[in-house]
């Protein structure tokens, strides 16, 4: 599991009913977002230089699990060869060949986008960075045994009072105890 990583796009209508693409990337092994990227014209060329700023130097995984998209062209395909990166194709129509990542990419319209509203790039990436931020520090998960992609420590109820901390633009919160 370590090895292998995930990648998808979906769509986000902005307010002036433009659309934009998400380009994602996520590791299955500890349910991580590794990266991604907002664009209006999402291309093969473009995807490839995605995938070269989502795995620098060394830090390729061995497998790298897609859907049939055209968007994942010729450039794309011949990046993955030249990281050395073999590409597993899901069955057309079949999603739940690609579990992790349709999860991901549900939790993060239910939980963020389904909240907001989307002017342009700028703001969908401000609103992505800050739901990254809380789905690898404070949102738990049952595979995890209901831990955070990044560990939490234990706060001893000596640590003093229990307080709320604002996160994703304030549509969840994450607790912990802090002294008075």
């Amino acid at each position: 599991m370590n090895s292998l990583v995930s990648v998808d796009f979906f769509t986000v209508p902005t307010t002036r009913f433009q659309i934009l693409y998400v380009f994602l990337v996520m590791a299955h092994e500890p349910r991580r977002i590794l990266h991604f990227a907002v664009t209006q014209h999402p291309t093969a060329e473009w995807t490839a230089h995605q995938l070269r700023e989502a795995f620098p130097w060394d830090t390729a995984p061995r497998f790298l699990l897609r859907d049939r998209d055209s968007i994942f062209g010729h450039e794309f395909v011949q990046q993955l060869k030249a990281m050395g990166i073999k590409q597993v194709l899901s069955t057309p129509h079949a999603p739940r060949q690609r579990t992790y990542i349709e999860r991901l990419i549900g939790t993060i319209r239910r939980e963020c986008l389904d909240h907001v509203i989307v002017f342009n790039e700028s703001s969908l990436r401000r609103h992505l960075v800050g739901f990254s931020d809380y789905y690898h520090r404070s949102r738990t998960h049952l595979s995890l045994q209901k831990d955070t992609a990044d560990k939490r420590p234990i706060q001893p109820a000596s640590a003093g009072k229990i307080v709320a901390i604002a996160e994703a633009g304030g549509l969840h919160h994450r607790y912990e105890r802090r002294a008075a």
